[in-house]
């Protein structure tokens, strides 16, 4: 990987897209609960007003939820396109995400692509990489106590038993 250059949003910046964003398409959903996507969706699906559009090809539900074969076949444009995909992929999905005029991409914990980046933002769109959606929601929402973090306890001390 090349040395990274592009500079993301700020904190306050990415905390602006997600109030500002009401519907989520996860590229690359999973239905195999060991997979990040298939977790950040059942996060956001339980503790998040997003509506949320799960997109797959090779896959025809997750838990009773529709999953949609490519960005062009869901029933509404969403505000930001979550991708869970390797890096190969990433210039098609930002392509699909321009096509539907999303205003968001949102590349996923691991996943840096500079020429994606500054492609989608001469395209107009806002664009975040290497992040968890999930925790920068639950960051944002003060719920990084539901994945084990931030529990409100600072405590070296072991507890006697």
């Amino acid at each position: 990987m090349s040395e990274r250059t592009w500079q993301g949003p700020s904190a306050p910046q990415r905390q602006r897209i997600l109030r500002e964003t009401k519907t989520v398409a996860i590229v690359g959903a999973s239905k195999n609960p060991s997979r990040a996507s298939y977790f950040v969706n059942r996060y956001l699906s339980s503790t998040s007003n997003y509506e949320i559009f799960l997109v797959n090809p090779t896959v025809a539900d997750i838990e009773g939820t529709p999953v949609y074969p490519t960005l062009a076949d869901l029933p509404k444009r969403p505000d930001m396109v979550d991708v869970f995909r390797k890096y190969d992929d990433l210039p098609d999905v930002l392509s699909e995400t321009i096509a539907v005029q999303a205003k968001t991409i949102w590349l996923q914990l691991g996943l840096w692509h500079e020429q994606v980046a500054h492609d989608a933002e001469a395209a107009g769109l806002n664009v975040v990489m290497d992040r968890c959606l999930k925790i920068e929601h639950a960051r944002f929402h003060g719920g990084l106590h539901l994945a084990g973090f931030d529990t409100g306890v600072i405590d070296s001390r072991r507890t006697r038993g």
